[in-house]
């Protein structure tokens, strides 16, 4: 199976991004199922329906989020109407968080995909453990026995963090991909036992940027320790940056991992098929 998992999309210069290039990826790296992260989509803070609307039109088949999930109030009663849309699996029982965690969905071809999403616990909020929460959902839909392969997305800050949650699911997943921090990490590769893995996927957004935000503000609160306003998503053209990865339709496991950059500041080559 050919798989692509997209990094953090920011705002409309991100969206764009996706809007324009990732149709021509589908049909060149002739994609089977795509996965986006778009907890960043709807004005670099959460996501809408009509923002979720524009990445599915693009061809996203699947949107993971992050800790950013409710920064807009509409996505508590949309993620209840529309399975394509993955929380973290791991907010505490408490919180009885709408949606899911964690979907099998099935392609075009009647393969089935396992996508679920977690948040790390170094310098964020506090949150359940994202290692049981991935093993139960590991145990619950084992690739190669009822999923022909699976997606984990780590949302965290610390690369320890992403890198340990690779190393857990090494053998029991096809990709381990960390998001959150907006820049791609060179570290694309194949794990001891089969999983593909990068420490961060990238942001799909403007690297003329800090993160993919306008640069005044955040100069201004590291320079003066003053904040003028919120946060603004930058807006001059975006480089879509993820992974692309071929599994074995035997076991799941990644016989093939490149990393994706297209467009803007950080274009490279797109992998050779």
């Amino acid at each position: 199976m050919r798989l692509a998992f997209f990094g953090d999309v920011i705002g409309k210069s991100g969206r764009d991004g996706i809007s324009d290039h990732l149709p021509g990826l589908k049909r060149d790296l002739k994609l089977d199922f795509v996965v986006v992260n778009a907890e960043n989509a709807a004005g670099g803070f959460g996501i809408t329906e009509n923002t979720a609307r524009e990445l599915f039109m693009a061809g996203a088949d699947c949107l993971t989020l992050g800790n950013h999930s409710w920064d807009q109030r509409e996505a508590l009663t949309y993620i209840v109407r529309e399975p394509r849309l993955i929380r973290p699996a791991n907010y505490p029982r408490l919180m009885d968080a709408p949606g899911a965690g964690a979907n099998l969905f099935e392609t075009h071809s009647g393969r089935t995909v396992l996508v679920m999403n977690v948040l790390g616990r170094i310098h964020m909020d506090p949150m359940d453990d994202p290692f049981s929460a991935v093993d139960r959902e590991l145990n619950a839909a084992p690739l190669g026995a009822v999923a022909d392969a699976v997606i984990v997305d780590m949302h965290a800050e610390a690369t320890s963090e992403k890198m340990a949650m690779g190393h857990f699911c090494d053998g029991r997943a096809s990709l381990v991909v960390g998001t959150h921090t907006h820049v791609p990490t060179a570290d694309c590769q194949i794990l001891p036992a089969g999983t593909a893995y990068q420490t961060d996927a990238g942001g799909c957004c403007d690297y003329d940027s800090v993160i993919g935000n306008e640069k005044e503000e955040p100069l201004r609160r590291f320079t003066t320790r003053i904040s003028q306003g919120r946060y603004s998503p930058a807006h001059g053209p975006a480089t879509i940056c993820g992974v692309f990865v071929e599994t074995d339709d035997r076991t799941g496991l990644a016989t093939r991992v490149e990393p994706i950059r297209v467009g803007g500041r950080l274009s490279q080559a797109i992998p050779v098929v």
